[in-house]
């Protein structure tokens, strides 16, 4: 009896800390990157081209920095080290973009060092996974649980983040952020368990292949998830990169309106990613993403016919049900279809939207300062259609 309420009080601890610190970890992102093309075009007074070069080079620095260390982790390393180190690489980018104002600075050494950060999310997610699973939780709960502290930093961290720069300034900004990462080491220094990982999992679907050395070029449904999901994301990256942009100068709103949409949307993601959670066995991950893009198009569709911003306001119903959704149950759709590779399906969930920060960010520059922002949410319309039929062509996982 005592040892059970021992262990049950240990897995509580555990638990929390997988929740504070994806929590924070999402703050810190949460504070940069909103505002990131603002900083490009105000601070570092980089033209629209340069600024979606920027978002564009980061990408591919994260996706190879990500993939490796994916690779690496589900081999032979241990994923708590592994964030713990993405942390710390944390802790240099924000110092790197708090005192410096140099272009070529900050696209090669603050790069460098974003890009060892951004591998910290998807071998958080990686680490949950094969702790629920060693525990006997709900992997599908434990996941949206977990994904929520994510969507709820996204609720604070926006408008914090253009408080923060519109007041005190962009260096005041990134110092914030390097103190959350401080934080954050404490916590998964203390408390998060080092997992021993199982290279024969037992909840493996009998439709699904368990050969850890298979090609992932072979598996036809990982390979259209992982463009669905990419296209997905260019949209929704579009939107983001743009949307500061487009509210200020085209539509000269408010410059605390693109914080108040964006903290909108994520307060509409928390519940949608918990319900969605729980709705899995009785609807199944296929149907729930078809339902989210389809919001995503009405999202879309409602930024290209309406431009007050009560309408934008209300459009985040969309927004928040389309991203919910997708950010929750996409990567436990990668790590169901790559049951044995854990970590590299969660990066491949996570470099399908850094991939679409790629493309978005070519897109957004180049489109916007040939045919203005309006094209941009045209643009987004047609990835989100073209991604609806690639969904098509992916199989249900169990």
């Amino acid at each position: 009896m005592f040892y059970d309420a021992a262990f049950r009080q240990k897995k509580m601890v555990i638990f929390a800390a997988f929740l504070i610190s994806t929590f924070i970890i999402g703050i810190a992102g949460a504070l940069q990157s909103p505002t990131l093309s603002r900083y490009l075009s105000f601070e570092v007074q980089a033209n629209p081209i340069f600024v979606g070069i920027f978002f564009s080079v980061n990408a591919v620095a994260s996706i190879v920095a990500s993939f490796l260390i994916a690779k690496y982790s589900d081999n032979h390393g241990q994923r708590r080290y592994i964030v713990l180190f993405c942390c710390i690489m944390g802790i240099f980018n924000s110092i790197t973009f708090a005192f410096t104002r140099h272009y070529y600075v900050l696209i090669t050494v603050g790069v460098f060092f974003a890009a060892l950060a951004s591998a910290a999310m998807p071998q958080i997610f990686a680490l949950a996974r094969e702790y629920a699973i060693k525990t006997g939780s709900n992997v599908v709960a434990f996941n949206s649980l977990i994904r929520a502290q994510l969507s709820l930093a996204w609720v604070i961290g926006p408008p914090l983040s253009f408080f923060l720069a519109v007041n005190y300034g962009f260096t005041t900004m990134y110092l914030s952020a390097v103190a959350m990462y401080i934080v954050v080491i404490v916590v998964i220094t203390l408390f998060l368990p080092s997992v021993q990982r199982n290279p024969t999992p037992v909840d493996i679907s009998p439709t699904i292949s368990a050969d850890p050395e298979q090609s992932i070029l072979k598996n036809k449904s990982v390979i259209f998830l992982f463009l669905a999901t990419m296209f997905m994301w260019i949209a929704n990256m579009m939107y983001l990169i743009d949307m500061p942009l487009y509210v200020d100068s085209v539509l000269h709103l408010s410059s605390a309106l693109p914080g108040k949409l964006m903290g909108l949307a994520a307060g509409v993601e928390i519940p949608v990613m918990l319900i969605a959670g729980y709705l899995v066995p009785y609807v199944g991950k296929r149907n729930l993403i078809f339902f989210a893009v389809v919001c995503g198009v009405l999202f879309y569709i409602g930024l290209i016919l309406f431009q007050n911003e009560y309408a934008l306001l209300a459009l985040q119903i969309f927004n928040g049900l389309f991203i919910g959704i997708v950010a929750n149950i996409g990567i436990i759709y990668f790590q169901d279809l790559l049951p044995t590779r854990v970590g590299v399906a969660s990066t491949l969930f996570n470099n399908a939207v850094t991939c679409s920060v790629i493309i978005g960010g070519l897109i957004q520059g180049i489109i916007s300062d040939l045919y203005g922002h309006q094209a941009i949410y045209w643009i987004g319309l047609v990835m989100l259609l073209i991604s609806l039929l690639l969904c098509t062509q992916v199989k249900a996982a169990q």
